[in-house]
């Protein structure tokens, strides 16, 4: 009975990390949300995030980049204006910054999915994305992680109270 237990338990730790991976390679916020609830330590939850971040845009860039944005292309966008309010920021920060700038906000404002396919739809080498992604993952995460543990002990000593 002692081996399925420290199974059990490690199965349970498997979950969480693998929760918290993909929540961090969908939306970037989501990681820490997901790492407090599971009572992860930062350490963990700023390497689990990197590791999400880092999975989309791996699998993003080098295996279905082209494929998944020739898709949005002819479904999504299909009837899109070419300038929006909203593209028109995009090609004003690539302008002004270029892929260090998409990088840099991805994390912030773009979700990894999101950030990934603008810098692929602009043709910039994969390997500068999964580079420029990887640093900006490195230095968002741990302030991602700080910043929501003092919103959550903020919002817990509210309720308290």
């Amino acid at each position: 009975m002692g081996i399925w237990v420290y199974i059990c338990v490690m199965l349970e730790k498997l979950i969480q990390y693998i929760v918290v991976i993909l929540s961090s390679g969908f939306k970037y916020a989501l990681g820490p949300v997901m790492g407090k609830i599971f009572s992860l330590s930062n350490l963990e939850i700023i390497i689990l995030m990197i590791i999400g971040m880092m999975l989309t845009v791996i699998l993003l860039t080098t295996l279905v980049g082209d494929i998944f944005y020739g898709l949005l292309k002819r479904t999504l966008f299909r009837n899109r204006k070419t300038f929006s309010p909203k593209t028109r920021n995009i090609v004003r920060v690539w302008n002004k910054r270029g892929l260090i700038g998409i990088a840099f906000l991805t994390p912030v404002l773009f979700s990894p999915v999101g950030g990934c396919l603008i810098a692929i739809s602009f043709g910039e080498d994969k390997k500068k994305i999964i580079l420029y992604m990887f640093l900006s993952a490195c230095f968002w995460a741990p302030v991602t992680v700080l910043f929501m543990d003092q919103i959550i002990t903020f919002a817990l000593s509210l309720v308290k109270h």
